[in-house]
């Protein structure tokens, strides 16, 4: 595959800004529809279920219906207050009010989450670090695993659910760090229409629409649809637009069998940004450091991709069927099938790689370096869970069985990119694609090919039994287990040499494995509970590093990933829970202790053993709900004590901290409802310092590169104008912080997105 890229950009912002106003069009239009005759705030929709609005504080509406904040997946046999693990619930509430376009947006009201950088082996998609682990392939939509390399969006969910601790008992192979599920919505028995349209600072333009029909007696169909784009603020050159859809129907709802089909679209194309240098582009690990951190003292505007060369583009299309069936008060059963097809597919400069920069006629130059990927991934999954409850003499069962199935095909490969004219290079430097380190320039000309090499293979098929059960020995006393098997295998066809003489090298790799959960809850309470549990998680080496795409090696010549075993994590947790106030507050608190080990480690040059472990413990609180019916908050604080205990051979990292995991961070999302219809609030976040790199690999060391401690402050307002429509006004990092939000420790550091004002009006009908 040869061609010309052509700057394709403004094609696509224009097909976003037409699909914007689509949206926008679109709402007004089912506003006006004679079938809203029936709106949804004249009665509490039959199923029970509370559509959350970002005007609606906490746990319940401004009718004083309750607004459920459970997670949906039947594995979790028990409410939260009775469940003993840390799990947090983000609703779509907080979604709306906080503004969030992202995944990481929204994953930022939740402390003790981070997000790893884009490098080498690692796309530039969704990198969640939980618990200090790296958690990418635990990231699931509507409890089925989420594939392929994405940047998911928010405007199809209806809340966001986190579990942390090792938890493979509920999602199979997976980090040991914890999970992810991102809950779509759903039709429901009910007629409404939300729309909103906002506009702010950096070209920023966003629509969505999300109405719901109810079409008969026991169906509805539901649809949501979005258009965006703008710049990111602060970054003199990053731009993005992106257009979705989330479509869904469902019969026999309020009936014992319930069948609902949906299918999700995302197109999202951006300019993609690898942020700024790192000190060792002015002369290696050598060089001086103009800061500790070692992040490069350039402005934190400067953006040293090309406009005419990059690109990322990022699709999403699935199908899912959801069936489910009562068959009594007591016993039911639910199946999912899912099938989904992604890409990834982007050329992204580097500016830590095409060699060290050089001072000619005292201006530092560099060479842009290059990354590129495509990456298509598809998904064929199945999921069937029997829940229910009964008695064993006077001790009540609620109880989980299930069986997944899925298959999972992986493309890998990147472009050989050929620069035609370009800025030329000062001597000693040579050819094109150069530019100054201090004042780069994103409009610099360009035209060239992309030629797409190899294509690398990985086919995975796994099966998961899994069971739970919740014990009530007492009104007081429950125990909580949980028991998973896993047969996980990858066959992988690795290619290497030329596109001309290629060589392919076939691997592949079977485990199988179990892994457990124990609580013991006592519930002083109802509503409240103290509990300690234990976990554990297996990580097969094919995705140690975090990467679901990888084939069956973890890219060195000198090690077959087919011989080791999983990765094995084990977590012990002690907490207590409380819901206050007529249950519209939620506060938890807890310790932990988790302990990674058989991680593969170099033991001597060439040789590798399963002797690395490392071990994160430490404290974490939170706190989700009103505490008055004008109060709302959500947010939280956590500690990390992260230590590479065993590493590899040269033992530069051992004891230091582990990458991507601050000691502290904390979070609070407030508002105030200071008239009846003036609501004011915002969010403060603060992240310590978090260190960059792979412990132990070429990002640690003597190097050690970091991104320094940061605060940010986050503004909201919201004004009801009538009982149908409001203006609600987000001012994102409002102190205009200038911060790093993270750094591979290797190449690059990653900016924060400068302030931004966005005004947005809210419509319901």
């Amino acid at each position: 595959m040869s061609d010309v890229r052509p700057d394709a950009r403004p094609d696509a912002r224009s097909a976003a800004l037409k699909a914007l106003l689509f949206a926008s069009s679109a709402a007004g239009m089912l506003c006006a529809a004679p079938a809203m005759a029936t709106v949804a705030d004249e009665a509490a929709p039959s199923d029970g279920v509370i559509s959350q609005d970002a005007t609606h504080l906490g746990t319940v509406d401004v009718h004083g219906h309750r607004v459920k904040r459970e997670p949906k997946d039947p594995q979790f046999v028990a409410p939260l207050v009775d469940t003993p693990r840390t799990v947090t619930v983000i609703p779509q509430q907080i979604i709306e009010q906080t503004a969030a376009t992202s995944l990481q947006d929204i994953l930022r009201t939740s402390p003790g989450i981070t997000f790893g950088a884009g490098e080498g082996g690692q796309p530039l998609a969704d990198r969640p670090f939980i618990r200090g682990q790296a958690s990418g392939n635990n990231i699931f939509v509507d409890g089925v695993r989420d594939t392929g390399g994405q940047q998911r969006e928010v405007f199809n969910l209806e809340q966001v659910e986190v579990i942390k601790g090792a938890d493979s008992v509920y999602s199979g192979r997976g980090s040991g760090g914890g999970s992810i599920n991102l809950s779509s919505k759903a039709p429901r028995l009910t007629n409404f229409v939300n729309g909103s349209v906002g506009a702010g600072t950096d070209d920023y333009l966003r629509g969505t629409a999300d109405a719901n029909w109810q079409v008969g007696p026991t169906a509805a169909m539901r649809l949501n649809l979005m258009a965006s784009q703008g710049d990111v603020p602060g970054r003199n050159g990053a731009d993005f637009d992106k257009w979705g859809v989330g479509a869904s129907i469902a019969a026999g709802l309020g009936t014992p069998t319930t069948v609902t089909a949906s299918y999700y679209h995302l197109d999202s194309n951006q300019l993609p940004d690898y942020g700024v240098p790192l000190y060792t582009k002015l002369g290696g690990a050598t060089a001086p450091r103009p800061d500790a951190s070692g992040v490069l003292d350039v402005p934190y505007d400067s953006f040293y991709g090309l406009k005419a060369r990059d690109y990322l583009n990022n699709t999403v299309d699935s199908l899912t069927l959801e069936i489910e069936h009562h068959f009594s008060d007591n016993l039911a059963l639910r199946n999912v099938t899912r099938y989904s097809q992604t890409l990834n597919d982007y050329v992204v400069t580097n500016p830590g790689d095409g060699g060290a920069a050089q001072l000619v006629d005292g201006v530092w130059w560099m060479k842009r370096g290059l990354k590129s990927r495509w990456n298509p991934a598809e998904t064929l999954a199945n999921v069937t869970d029997l829940h229910g409850s009964f008695l064993t003499g006077s001790i009540k069962h609620d109880f989980d069985v299930g069986v997944e199935v899925s298959r999972e095909k992986n493309r890998n490969a990147s472009y050989t990119v050929t620069t035609l004219t370009g800025t030329a290079c000062p001597a000693p430097l040579t050819g094109l694609d150069c530019t100054p380190v201090y004042a780069p320039n994103p409009n610099d000309p360009w035209t060239g090919t992309k030629t797409r090499g190899l294509v690398s293979r990985a086919d995975t098929d796994s099966v998961g039994v899994y069971a739970f059960d919740a014990i009530h020995l007492s009104d007081r006393l429950i125990v909580n287990l949980g028991l998973r098997w896993d047969d996980y295998s990858v066959e992988g066809l690795n290619a290497s040499g030329t596109v001309t003489a290629p060589v392919y090298t076939a691997t592949r790799g079977d485990w199988d494995f179990v892994n457990y959960q124990l609580g013991l809850v006592y519930k002083p309470t109802a509503n409240s509970s103290v509990y300690a549990s234990w976990s554990t998680a297996s990580t097969p080496p094919t995705i140690s590093a975090g990467d679901q795409n990888t084939g069956t090696t973890n890219g060195s010549a000198n090690f077959v990933a087919t011989v080791l075993d999983p990765e094995e994590t084990e977590s012990f947790e002690i907490g207590a829970k409380a819901n206050l106030f007529g249950d519209r507050l939620a506060l938890s608190g807890a310790l932990f202790h988790l302990t990674r080990k058989n991680a593969a480690i170099l033991v001597a040059p060439d040789r590798y053993e399963q002797a690395g472990e490392a071990r994160v413990q430490g404290l974490e609180l939170g706190v989700s709900g009103n505490i008055t019916d004008k109060w709302q908050v959500f947010g939280g604080y956590t500690w990390m004590d992260s230590e590479l205990v065993r590493g590899a051979y040269n033992s530069i990292n051992l004891g230091d901290a582990l990458a991507n995991t601050p000691e502290h961070s904390a979070s609070l999302f407030t508002t105030y409802r200071v008239l009846p219809k003036l609501s004011l609030g915002g969010g403060v976040y603060y992240v310590s310092k978090s260190w960059g790199g792979n412990q132990g690999g070429a990002g640690g060391g003597a190097n050690r590169v970091y991104a320094p401690d940061y605060t940010r402050v986050d503004l909201f307002a919201s004004y009801d104008i009538s009982e149908r429509a409001s203006l609600q006004l987000n001012v994102q990092n409002a102190g205009d912080e200038d911060y790093i939000i993270r750094t591979n420790g290797v190449h690059h550091a990653d900016v924060a997105p400068a302030r931004q004002a966005i005004l947005t009006l809210n419509v319901r009908y």
